[in-house]
Order: C-alpha cells, then sequence, then structure tokens
C-alpha cells in the first residue's frame, strides 16, 4: 500500500482513504477527460492508479499551504477547490478554482519548491495523491509508465507557462497602451 503523503501536512478534518485501487473506476472515468491523461490507455492508468493514494476532505480543508513544502500533487475526482494566493500586503486573492479531473500542485511535485498558493476545498471532495516516492518507485518498478507521467507532466507545465506568459504580456501591453 502507499504511503499516506497528506497526513504530514496534519490535517485533522482529512479521511485518508488509503491506496487508490478501489476507486479505478473514478479515476479512469475522471482521467478520460484530461488532456494529462489522453495518451494512457486504461491498463496504465489502472496501473497507475496503485501508486495513489485516495483522499475525502471536508469543505474548507486547506489541502495546499501556500509557502509549505511539497511533494506531491492531487487529481480532483469530485468536489471542488478554490485557489487563492496572498498578495504583497498578505491579504489572499482568489486566483482560480478547479473541480473534478483538475490536478494541483504538480510544480512541488516536480521541483520540491515550496507552495504556489494555496488550495482549499469548497464542497466535500474526493482526490487522489501521487508523491514523489511513489513516482520515484513508479519510474523504478515500471520505468516506461513513470516516464510517460514524466513527459506528460512537463507539457503541461509547459503549456501553463505558455499561458501565464501570455496573460503577462497582454498586461503589459495594456499597462503600456494607458500611459501613453
Amino acid at each position: 500500500m502507499t504511503t499516506a503523503p497528506l497526513t504530514r501536512t496534519h490535517i485533522p478534518t482529512l479521511k485518508p482513504l488509503g491506496d487508490a485501487t478501489p476507486h479505478v473506476a473514478r479515476i479512469l472515468e475522471v482521467m478520460a477527460h484530461i488532456r494529462l491523461f489522453e495518451d494512457f490507455d486504461v491498463k496504465e492508468l489502472a496501473r497507475l492508479a496503485g501508486y495513489m493514494v485516495c483522499y475525502r476532505a471536508p469543505a474548507g480543508t486547506e489541502i495546499i499551504r501556500e509557502g509549505d513544502a511539497g511533494d506531491f500533487m492531487l487529481l480532483l475526482l469530485d468536489g471542488g477547490v478554490e485557489i487563492v494566493k496572498r498578495d504583497s500586503g498578505g491579504l489572499p486573492v482568489r486566483i482560480g478554482e478547479a473541480g473534478p479531473g483538475k490536478t494541483l500542485g504538480e510544480m512541488s511535485l516536480v521541483d520540491g519548491e515550496p507552495r504556489f498558493a494555496s488550495c482549499v476545498t469548497t464542497e466535500e471532495s474526493l482526490f487522489a495523491v501521487l508523491d514523489r516516492e511513489s513516482l520515484t518507485r513508479l519510474l523504478a518498478e515500471e520505468a516506461q509508465l513513470g516516464i510517460k507521467i514524466l513527459i506528460e507532466l512537463v507539457m503541461l507545465l509547459n503549456q501553463r507557462l505558455r499561458n501565464v506568459s501570455a496573460r503577462l504580456m497582454r498586461s503589459l501591453e495594456d499597462i503600456r497602451l494607458r500611459r501613453f
């Protein structure tokens, strides 16, 4: 059985459900609609689920905390999450939301850096977690599948970087036009 990575964050309301294998049907259903997993077949997704742990969290649970060390990503299976980033004055600003099928925390899974933003459940939520230890084990035990997930993560992060860069350029252009 995979370890429970989120227990290290000491979230008392978080309910670990154990190995994600019993939730494979829901994981497969959700993953079938996620670009990150579009190149995976059903058998690969089922094997990947064996390296994940599922959790249930009530509404209002901070499942990722901005600034905390992070070594896992999560796949939201049911429920909703609000993504919050603190501004320069320390006030929380809502920067997004996520629903079933969205992945969160990929940057910290890959680079181990502190969390960029916080994620708070807006309703009871079910999610599967892949931590760095399990990803390393996956790479050692099933190299082809592990490499495939890493390539997909790199492509996902690259696409997000391109989107953010485009938004930054539009914002800079708006600022420049307002000055003149």
